[in-house]
């Protein structure tokens, strides 16, 4: 499944003013990397992929439409996926490139 190229132009345009964003294709989808980090990715599985401060994976996938990232059979602290539809409107999505964004800052710069 190739990513959402519709969120992609979402993401793109929410992320306009951040300082430092890249684009690069990883994981088959389109990942938006702040400092080197992936901060939020349009996932090549569908949906939207957010890196998030890993104590606080729990708390977040109580939010509707987030579900724990998989890889390899087993969920990743740290990582969500956040179906299409709960990213529908252009203030959840917002919400949640804040949560994968606020995160990456904390990190040093690669």
């Amino acid at each position: 499944m190739a990513y959402d190229e519709e969120l992609a132009d979402r993401l793109r345009t929410a992320l306009e003013g951040q300082d430092g964003v890249v684009e690069k294709k990883m994981f088959g989808g389109l990942a938006f990397l702040v400092g080197g980090h992936m901060a939020v990715a349009a996932s090549g599985q569908g949906g939207l992929m957010v890196r998030c401060e890993p104590d606080r994976t729990d708390e977040l996938l109580a939010e509707p439409g987030a579900t724990p990232f998989e890889m390899r059979g087993g969920g990743m602290k740290g990582w969500l996926r956040v179906e299409t539809e709960a990213v529908a409107d252009d203030a959840a999505l917002g919400r949640w490139i804040d949560v994968g964004v606020g995160y990456v800052e904390t990190l040093p710069p690669k």
